[in-house]
């Protein structure tokens, strides 16, 4: 039993490592007073000095931003609907249906953004943030339609029942029983979808306009030239925002389940 324990130690510790090691070289190198990432000559805070006056990454960066968090919010409605929609469907196609709505997810990004980009073309939408707005949402409303589907399904059907029978509406049964019940979900997959936006590139290119560009566009083609240490820094600063909300997040539900 200690072998076993000790290599489920060694075998964990190596995954931690692996996962953790490129994020830790990112840190390291956003500091690197060169600017070629191969050794480490100096402490610098040049590059987030550098990061501050490119108006360019930090345009792209704040499309990231809005784009993700607008496509959350159209997603988060469809998907939340769409899901206690197909709850309440007890159809023979009910599988099929449910099959479809994730189908998104199934499809290669590739072959995804190419439909969009030949649909988009059809309907003679100009290519920019309303496109990137639509195709984001489309691959975002199944990552909260499938949280939101497994919380419905722990859910008892009789809270509903008895909120109905106590003369509440279908409405306000659906805003005051079933949405807090399901509001966990909801967040788990908004969070999800969140992350998915600000990480796509593939489809973001099919679907984008010559005058926008988004973090990961921004990225992918500073490749061809060479990525600068710039983005290292900005990497940096998104992980540290990332880690302060998450500890908020934690004091907070630490604090509530403290009163409870």
């Amino acid at each position: 039993m200690k072998k076993n324990s000790k290599f489920g130690n060694f075998y964990l510790g190596l995954n931690f490592f692996l996962m953790y090691l490129p994020i830790a070289v990112v840190i390291i190198f956003s500091f690197n007073e060169s600017k070629l990432p191969v050794r480490f000559t100096g402490f610098s805070l040049k590059w987030y000095e550098a990061l501050i006056h490119n108006s360019a990454l930090l345009e792209a960066l704040c499309n990231s931003l809005i784009l993700g968090v607008s496509s959350c919010l159209v997603s988060a409605v469809i998907g939340t609907l769409g899901a206690v929609g197909l709850a309440g469907v007890h159809w023979k196609t009910k599988g099929i249906m449910e099959y479809i709505s994730i189908l998104p997810l199934m499809v290669p990004e590739i072959i995804l953004g190419m439909v969009l980009m030949a649909f988009f073309y059809m309907l003679k939408l100009p290519f920019g943030m309303l496109t990137l707005l639509i195709g984001h949402t489309v691959f975002c409303v199944p990552y909260i339609l499938m949280e939101v589907k497994a919380r419905l399904a722990g859910m008892d059907p009789a809270l509903e029942e008895a909120a109905r029978d106590l003369g509440a509406g279908p409405m306000r049964a659906f805003l005051d029983i079933t949405l807090p019940l399901i509001m966990p979900g909801v967040l788990s997959g908004s969070l999800l979808a969140f992350a998915m936006s600000m990480d796509d590139v593939v489809i973001s290119i099919f679907v984008n306009g010559p005058r926008v560009s988004t973090l990961p566009i921004k990225v992918y083609t500073q490749l061809k030239t060479g990525v600068t240490p710039e983005i290292n820094a900005l990497c940096t600063v998104l992980l540290a925002v990332t880690l302060l909300v998450f500890l908020i997040y934690s004091f907070l539900r630490r604090k509530k389940n403290k009163l409870h």
